[in-house]
């Protein structure tokens, strides 16, 4: 009698649990975290388990690990991925990083869920494609963890949008303004250098504004013009200070596949604004409107109605029939920001017991990267428009 078959490599027994490996602990490796352990007590998932958190330093992984729910620690990724054990590489380190990881993580024949943006280039994107396609040749899932997707009001702006509501999309403005850097003293960081975090605020939050026009759109980015700038060149370090090589905010005019038409505007010092995500969206017969710092509401107008009744509603998005809202608590009862990362985890690890391709997929993040990249181009060449690649 022959043995019985074993799973292909990196996939678990019918009765095992999903092991997963988180590479970064801070800011994201946290959320992250939340993530894990709390998604399959809230949906019909495979089980997973938090087998290990990798971090550079010994000691402080050590302890994010004991406190975040992770069985053990580790400092070298390459031997992490090696494990029979781990099946799942969540991948949370700074963007410089994503590359090397998620194609050594791919060829090992593992899961990769990888945070926004992709990557740091286009050339290390396009390296993570082509080890995605070729994983996905052998049930290799793989995902890009552009989290505003599973807010549920934006979830379910998608779904009117769709559905027709809106008729003919016709602008979109989105908005992401923080303040983190308003201050001059604020120190130097990893997120300021260009070899570290390919760019500034474009990169790290108008990746969020532009993965969202063309999500809730259907649509596609097909040019481009845009505008950097750097208001505070230098930072103290701890040598002294340091010149900051990436831009402090971005903006940028997108015109649409379908014709429409999207302006994008994305801050790290605008003064008052914590982490302010506004989109709004006109058609020819309706208009959406969302403020991440209402993060369960949606703004809705029909513009069908008599005139006399027209005006936006407001929608409060808990009810069971909106996306993800039914799994969590009662009518009227608010989630907030880290339950995007447990709607993630939900769709990624429904989407490896189905079988199916999870979206954003990595072409999707590559898409999204060849629109910041035009924008850095019209920006060097002072406001030229430019057409977007593939």
């Amino acid at each position: 009698m022959s043995a019985p078959a074993r799973p292909a490599p990196g996939q678990p027994t019918p009765a095992q649990p999903l092991g997963v490996a988180a590479i970064g602990y801070a800011f994201m490796g946290k959320a992250h975290s939340h993530a894990w352990r709390n998604v399959s007590a809230f949906f019909d998932v495979p089980a997973v388990e938090q087998r290990v958190l990798v971090g550079r330093h010994a000691d402080e992984v050590a302890e994010a690990a004991a406190r975040y729910g992770w069985a053990e620690s580790a400092t070298d990724w390459r031997e992490v991925i090696a494990r029979d054990d781990v099946h799942i590489v969540d991948i949370c380190a700074p963007g410089w990083l994503h590359a090397e990881i998620a194609v050594a993580a791919l060829e090992a024949g593992k899961h990769v869920l990888v945070e926004k943006p992709l990557a740091n280039t286009i050339e290390e994107s396009e390296r993570m494609v082509a080890a995605a396609r070729a994983a996905r040749e052998r049930g290799v899932v793989s995902m890009v963890g552009f989290n505003y997707r599973r807010v549920p009001a934006l979830a379910y702006a998608r779904q009117l949008i769709a559905d027709g509501r809106l008729g003919t999309v016709r602008e979109v403005r989105a908005s992401y303004l923080q303040d983190w850097l308003a201050d001059e003293a604020a120190p130097m960081t990893w997120r300021l250098r260009k070899e570290t975090a390919g760019s500034g605020a474009l990169g790290d939050i108008a990746s969020h504004a532009i993965d969202q026009v063309q999500f809730l759109t259907g649509d596609t980015v097909a040019e481009a013009s845009g505008r950097l700038h750097t208001f505070v060149g230098r930072r103290p370090g701890p040598d002294g200070t340091e010149a900051v090589t990436v831009d402090d905010a971005a903006w940028a005019t997108l015109s649409l596949a379908s014709g429409a038409v999207a302006s994008v505007e994305a801050s790290r010092v605008a003064t008052g604004r914590k982490n302010s995500l506004r989109i709004e969206v006109y058609g020819s017969a309706g208009a959406l409107a969302f403020d991440l710092e209402r993060l369960g509401e949606l703004e809705f107008l029909d513009a069908t109605a008599p005139a006399e009744e027209r005006g936006f509603r407001r929608i409060v998005v808990t009810e069971p029939g909106h996306p993800y809202a039914g799994a969590w608590w009662p009518q009227g009862h608010m989630i907030g920001w880290e339950h995007t990362f447990t709607h993630q985890a939900r769709d990624f690890l429904a989407a490896i017991r189905d079988g199916e391709a999870p979206s954003p997929s990595f072409e999707e993040g590559l898409r999204v990267q060849r629109v910041l990249a035009a924008i850095e181009e019209s920006a060097a060449a002072k406001s030229a428009v430019v057409a977007i690649a593939g």
